[in-house]
């Protein structure tokens, strides 16, 4: 079995880098609720919830990366062949045993050494995930509607920026309901939706028998639904940078019109270039810009 999982985590799941998103993900959110709240004046203490809520990240990741396998089985032995579940490299006994583990593993770690009221939370994002993972009950409406299939699934995201903002909220007696809370949940929201529709957004050669969303709308209409994201996403992007750091705005304008270009590029000449790739570095950089403020934030109000 550990062979089996080696070649599947290899392929599909690489741990160590999945891990290290887990931990950007919740840290990046954490001292975002922290460092936009000016009464938290003493340094922010990283310890053992921390470390719990890392390995939650990256367990309920990775049980949701599970689910699809089981949820795309058939569809995957037609389109995807090659993937380790679909030809048979990794056995269903493999990958439940994995879900189990790592599932039990983060809910006895949260109900340990996380606050009580965030355990709320954390049930409100297992009890979406479980739906997910059942199709709602909807399997036949969902499966075969890529649209309905991001308005249930895509929300997910918020579910996870929820449990993260709740317990930095809880640890530092900070307001869970307030208008940057709401920006930031949202603002670590849109990415994971541009990146969604932009991967299954491609030149009309380029189409398979896979659903893409360009092929339901045009790339061109994909393309326009994916600015209209990233308008929003530079605006709450702006808005909580700017309160860390106002000059550093600058930089999230000029790599959202940078990425404005290479839409209009894309639209104008779907072959020239595939669209995700500019979506990754776009995301790189105004996440990246925003973990680079708040290590400058930090170390000038806490250290200087």
């Amino acid at each position: 079995m550990v062979k089996r999982l080696h070649i599947y985590f290899k392929e599909m799941f690489p741990l160590p880098s999945r891990l290290f998103v887990s931990c950007v993900l919740f840290f990046e959110m954490y001292f975002l609720v922290i460092l936009t709240y000016k009464d938290v004046m003493k340094m922010p203490h990283i310890g053992i919830q921390e470390f719990v809520g890392c390995v939650t990240i990256f367990a309920f990741l990775l049980s949701l990366r599970i689910a699809d396998e089981f949820k795309d089985f058939e569809t995957d032995k037609v389109l995807f062949p090659e993937r380790p579940y679909p030809s048979g490299k990794v056995k269903t006994k493999d990958l439940a045993t994995v879900l189990v583990t790592i599932n039990a593993t983060a809910v006895i770690l949260n109900v340990i050494f996380m606050p009580r009221k965030s355990l709320i939370f954390y049930g409100i994002l297992l009890g979406y995930g479980t739906l997910m993972s059942l199709w709602f009950f909807s399997k036949y409406k969902i499966q075969k509607n890529l649209i309905l299939a991001l308005i249930t699934h895509n929300p997910i995201q918020l579910f996870i920026n929820l449990y993260i903002i709740a317990f930095a909220c809880i640890k530092y007696n900070i307001p869970l309901i307030s208008f940057t809370n709401v920006v930031i949940m949202f603002t670590l929201y849109f990415p994971g939706l541009i990146y969604e529709v932009s991967r299954k957004t491609r030149a009309p050669q380029d189409e398979t028998d896979y659903v893409t969303y360009s092929k339901l709308w045009g790339y061109k209409k994909a393309t326009k639904f994916i600015l209209a994201v990233m308008f929003f996403d530079m605006i709450t992007s702006s808005i909580l940078v700017y309160k860390l750091l106002p000059v550093a705005v600058v930089t999230v304008i000029a790599s959202y019109f940078w990425l404005v270009k290479k839409c209009f590029d894309f639209m104008k000449d779907p072959t020239k270039f595939k669209l995700l790739k500019k979506m990754e570095i776009y995301e790189y950089i105004t996440e990246g810009s925003v973990i680079v403020i708040e290590a400058v934030y930090i170390f000038t109000r806490y250290i200087l």
